[in-house]
């Protein structure tokens, strides 16, 4: 059996209310969160970047207790622990978004191609600098390795650029339902501003030039770091992220991984539908996708505004705590609403 008919499958052998499993994937199959959409399958190059990324990270996080060799403090596997965990994730995630475009879709391939290509060489490098147990990220030294290393970052622009094209092309089309149309609209977006964010470091970071030691005890001159008021900063346990200072890499990572939690949100959206008939129109779904989103987006505006003050992520202040906690507001105030209208039009149709 293809598995592009997995959720249809079980979907078509299940009618009887007894069966919730069936039901429970006839609504994700209703709602366009099938494995592949209308029998096209998902786009390989990302499916090989993501199980790439998935494979290397599975091998640095299992090669960490062996390897005592670290940078700034850190297992010189953690990036790339990090990286294939980000690639992983995003990978899928552009694989099943392209499958289920239904206008473009060759123009899609290729701009979903050159994103895994490009992603791929940036991360092998990544992964062959931390093997050498030396800095990838603002390193000025003169060796081949690294003239590799800085040579392939110079196409990372790309990543931003063809997954922004990405996000215009899914502008001019409906796929899905709603909820899933929403979830492909923000969710590019957020990803598109997670990228800027990471280009943007370079640009309000500390660029005081420096020296530091690599795992090899060899003194490596670096240009620039990734925090703001503390170059390198004391990172927080596995992420790195700063904690005595701003650090961009938190609103790069929250909205390269918006999209991932919004297609968490809609599919949990779907399920609950089978049990809650309110849930069952998919402009009710699509409207509690957006009203999410927007509370998302104010997040990862208010972690940019952190980071360029040089607040650490982990001690906002009053200003930042009214920020989140009018976002967070927002976003419940919409979604509550939303629900309230809906529950009251399911009432006013059953009765």
């Amino acid at each position: 059996m293809r598995s592009g008919g997995i959720l249809h499958s079980v979907r078509g052998m299940n009618h009887t209310p007894s069966s919730a499993a069936g039901v429970l994937a006839g609504r994700a199959a209703d709602a366009g969160l099938a494995l592949t959409h209308g029998g096209r399958r998902w786009h390989r190059p990302l499916v090989a970047l993501a199980v790439f990324g998935g494979a290397v990270a599975l091998c640095s996080l299992a090669a960490m207790p062996f390897d005592d060799r670290t940078l700034l403090g850190d297992s010189v596997w953690s990036k790339p622990f990090k990286f294939g965990f980000a690639f992983f994730a995003y990978g899928l995630s552009l694989a099943w978004l392209l499958s289920h475009m239904t206008k473009l879709r060759r123009t899609g391939w290729v701009v979903g191609t050159v994103f895994a290509v490009v992603s791929a060489v940036d991360f092998a490098v990544v992964v062959a600098a931390a093997a050498a147990g030396t800095f990838s990220h603002f390193n000025d030294t003169d060796t081949v390795l690294n003239q590799v290393v800085q040579l392939a970052f110079d196409f990372v622009p790309l990543l931003f650029l063809t997954n922004a094209a990405i996000a215009v092309l899914v502008l001019f089309q409906r796929i899905g339902d709603r909820a899933v149309t929403a979830v492909i609209r923000w969710g590019l977006a957020l990803s598109s501003l997670g990228m800027f964010a990471a280009f943007f470091i370079l640009a309000v970071a500390e660029q005081h030039d420096r020296t530091r030691t690599d795992a090899n005890g060899d003194t490596i001159p670096l240009s620039g770091g990734h925090g703001v008021g503390d170059p390198d900063g004391n990172g927080m346990v596995l992420t790195g992220w700063s904690t005595t200072g701003g650090d961009l890499r938190v609103s790069h990572f929250i909205g390269l991984h918006g999209i991932q939690v919004l297609i968490g949100l809609a599919m949990l959206l779907s399920l609950l539908a089978a049990r809650r008939a309110w849930l069952r129109d998919d402009r009710v779904r699509g409207a509690i996708v957006r009203w999410a989103a927007v509370g998302y987006l104010g997040v990862f505006a208010i972690t940019v505004w952190q980071a360029v003050r040089g607040q650490a992520f982990t001690a906002p202040d009053a200003a930042s705590l009214a920020a989140y906690a009018a976002a967070v507001l927002t976003a419940a105030a919409g979604v509550a609403v939303t629900a309230a209208r809906a529950r009251r039009r399911a009432s006013t149709a059953a009765a």
